[in-house]
């Protein structure tokens, strides 16, 4: 009876003296949940309020959670500390989890494939306008712009339908994905995004077609079953391109169910270059005059302020719904809806565009509305035996329409062509661990686009229409594909792993033409099939001294698609574009090699090199059309010109990233690239098009309690004329008679938490206004730049 006695008495003692300890995130003094707080005899978790309940009997403590720099306290201190520990991002995350190298998460340490992550607090930090300014602000990515409503990542001297875009699993590339420049990553707000990875290198194993150099997966926000509600909301306002942006998101989760709501809109005005224009750049960009419309008649402008580039301006809306329901632990289901649109968007780069006697050519060129919806339902399963673990089905459906609009000066007839697609997907990926070394993973995947194409002429003074050619088949056109992968990932030893992988696609393409008229064909429709196979190795090995390697091969493919074979028009007066059947898919076959090593818990140095092979690129080229190089098309002769399986090239680069934990409060970093890529000729290799010049970033943070800021540069070397390929999609045009100068900017970005719901943020950008055009763009950068934003956190 004494010793129960004793017993009790200790526990209420015990308990008497026990406390929670709370994990914030340093920054936002948001709770991290699945903290990990351990002693010499137990390891916890923090709940989602993280919160852990301890006792002053533990003398001392260690906090980890992925992501962030290990904290180790004492009970003495944390009772000065309030009972909270703040954790601090690393600065270098080598243990981040991601998805895009094989289609399941899997720790960033075992990916032999180079993968660059942006986490959900650097994004919120970057404070950008769109994903494409996100990307090209991260120094990790080239973004090319043809207008202020773009952005085309460049990845590996690859770019547009060469690269490959995926959101929440579902592939964004469809039929009708060009080959030249892309705006289409700007309908994925990033102020939804909970993480972008960037996975450079072919992708075709695990995603197929068009991941040539490399994969952009863009995770959005993710509802959690019983999670606490929690939500952000904000207001920005940036001075060089008038942004008007409010944003708001709100997630929460019952016992089985959980929802995720999101909200964006955002108006910008025409963009302002930067006022401190060197040398070299002579008057390009210059904006004196612009077009406007008097008396029913076009007239040129003069633009009162040169450096505002007229008219650039736009408005968007974005809008995001997920419902998550979890009847088990082993099960979920989840509807994924996206909805994107804008308002008109200036094709800025044609609106430029000035005859030899320095008249403008076009009165009108835009897009219009640039609308996407996806409807996506996710299954997931655990299975407890059989042929897998794991099940994960997608299936989604995408509804887009895009259209161009142009006016020649002078012209009453502006033409209207307009795409609209329905785009459907399904995927399938299963997970087994088929020992405790040996994962595998293996799936199918079916996608199907249509695509209809429709087109006129329109007085603007009269209203009367008129019959155009359309930009695609007049009588709609289709792709399929069915394709099977697997891959697997063996830890050969404690400290080395080895993957593999192997996908074969069967691909379809049917186009119809019905109405001849412009285009008199010998053949009512077009039919292809082909297929490809392509596969991937790779080892990564953890070496005594904090030394990583990783080696990898693999070899990529792009389909053929709609835009590629049965696009027919006039590209220019005198060459008609006819179609080719026997076009076949592009193939890549790469070589990759890094390092990283780390220098204490200081330095830390990341570089990789690269190695591809490019072959059957599609080109312009020649053709015949009843057999004859020429054809009477518009009254004119013209010649016949077809894509074609037609060029051989090679690329090489490399990347390197270092990295400095100075203190818990300061750090440094630094990232460069370069990219060589030529096409094999008989006599002289000819430059490649899309590829970048030297380009990279390097700055310093600094992170006190509620305060963060950073200093960097980002900068980009000159790409010379003899470099540009003048064929191609460089864009010569809209470069100076030497190329296009280097250039760098300084910028200033800061945060500050004043209250655990209100933030303050101030950015800013390209502190000098100095004038700049990023490689093949059409539209020069944001001159000085000053954002501020008031973000609301619950």
């Amino acid at each position: 009876m004494k010793q129960l006695f004793t017993l009790l008495f200790g526990l209420v003692a015990l308990v008497g003296r026990s406390q929670n300890l709370t994990v914030l995130d340093q920054q936002t003094r948001r709770p991290l949940e699945n903290a990990e707080v351990r002693t010499r005899s137990t390891a916890l978790l923090t709940n989602k309020a993280g919160q852990i309940p301890i006792t002053d009997t533990l003398q001392s403590f260690t906090i980890r959670l992925a992501g962030y720099e290990p904290v180790q306290t004492t009970w003495a201190h944390l009772r000065r500390q309030g009972y909270t520990v703040l954790l601090t991002e690393k600065s270098l995350q080598i243990d981040e989890v991601v998805v895009s190298a094989s289609r399941i998460a899997q720790p960033q340490s075992q990916v032999a494939q180079p993968v660059r992550v942006i986490g959900r607090n650097d994004i919120r930090f970057l404070n950008q306008p769109t994903t494409a300014d996100l990307l090209q602000q991260s120094g990790q990515v080239l973004v090319q712009k043809s207008q202020l409503g773009g952005g085309s990542p460049i990845l590996r001297g690859f770019e547009a339908n060469k690269v490959l875009l995926v959101v929440d699993g579902v592939r964004m590339n469809n039929a009708i994905y060009r080959g030249g420049h892309l705006q289409n990553i700007l309908t994925v707000d990033n102020s939804m995004l909970e993480k972008a990875e960037v996975a450079l290198g072919p992708g075709s194993v695990q995603y197929g077609s068009d991941a040539l150099g490399g994969v952009i997966y863009l995770q959005t926000l993710t509802p959690k079953a019983g999670m606490a509600p929690q939500g952000n909301a904000f207001a920005r306002y940036s001075t060089a391109l008038e942004e008007k942006t409010i944003h708001a998101d709100h997630s929460f989760g019952t016992g089985r169910w959980a929802f995720a709501t999101s909200i964006t809109g955002s108006d910008f005005g025409d963009l302002r270059q930067g006022n401190n224009r060197p040398a070299s750049m002579g008057s390009l960009g210059l904006r004196p005059l612009y077009a406007g419309r008097e008396n029913n008649t076009d007239v040129q402008l003069p633009n009162p302020d040169p450096n505002k580039q007229t008219p650039s301006g736009y408005k968007q809306i974005d809008l995001l719904q997920k419902v998550l329901f979890q009847p088990s632990d082993r099960s979920s289901h989840l509807l994924n809806v996206q909805y994107s649109t804008s308002t008109d968007i200036p094709r800025y780069d044609r609106l430029t565009e000035v005859d030899n006697q320095g008249k403008l050519r076009h009165a009108q060129w835009y897009y219009g509305p640039q609308d996407r919806l996806l409807t996506a339902y996710t299954f997931t399963r655990k299975l407890k035996r059989g042929i897998a673990d794991n099940l994960q089905v997608i299936a989604a459906y995408q509804t887009i329409a895009e259209s161009r609009h142009n006016r020649r000066f002078g012209n009453n007839t502006l033409q209207h062509r307009l795409e609209q697609l329905g785009v459907w997907t399904l995927n399938a990926d299963l997970q087994k661990r088929v020992s405790p070394t040996h994962d595998f993973r293996y799936g199918l995947e079916a996608t199907y686009n249509d695509v209809r194409s429709t087109a006129y002429g329109e007085n603007i003074l009269s209203g009367m229409t008129i019959s155009l050619d359309t930009r695609y088949p007049n009588g709609g056109s289709n792709t399929q594909s069915l394709a099977a992968y697997l891959s697997g990932t063996v830890d050969v030893s404690a400290r080395s792993s080895f993957s593999y992988g192997a996908r074969y696609s069967q691909n379809r393409l049917f186009a119809r033409f019905t109405d001849k008229t412009f285009f008199p064909f010998p053949f009512d429709d077009v039919t292809q099939r082909n297929g490809a196979l392509t596969g991937s190795l790779g080892w990564v090995t953890r070496l005594p001294g904090n030394w990583r390697l990783a080696a990898s091969v693999a070899s990529g493919y792009r389909v053929p698609n709609v835009d590629d074979l049965a696009k027919v028009f006039e590209s220019v007066a005198g060459t008609l574009i006819v179609p080719n059947p026997g076009l076949k898919p592009e193939r890549t076959y790469n070589i990759d090699a890094g390092l990283q090593k780390s220098f204490g818990n200081v330095f830390t140095l990341e570089t990789e090199g690269f190695y591809t092979l490019y072959n059957q690129a599609i080109t312009a080229r020649p053709g015949t059309l009843n057999g004859q190089p020429t054809v009477l098309y518009n009254g004119r002769t013209s010649r016949v010109v077809s894509q074609a399986n037609a060029q051989r090239a090679y690329l090489y680069g490399f990347s390197t990233r270092l990295t400095a934990q100075f203190t818990n409060t300061l750090s440094a970093y630094g990232n460069i690239s370069y990219t060589y890529g030529r096409i094999k000729t008989d006599t002289t290799d000819y430059p490649l098009d899309h590829i970048p010049p030297v380009f990279g970033q390097a700055g310093l943070r600094w992170q006190q309690k509620q305060f963060r800021a950073e200093a960097n540069v980002l900068f980009n070397g000159t790409k010379q004329l003899k470099d540009y390929n003048l064929v191609g999609e460089d864009n010569i045009v809209y470069a100076t008679p030497q190329g296009m100068p280097g250039w760098y900017t300084i910028n200033l970005r800061s945060s500050y938490q004043v209250s655990r719901l209100l933030q303050v943020q101030v950015n800013l950008e390209n502190v000098l206004d100095r004038n700049y055009r990023v490689f093949a763009s059409g539209i020069s950068g944001p001159g000085r730049n000053l954002s501020a934003t008031l973000r609301f956190t619950w």
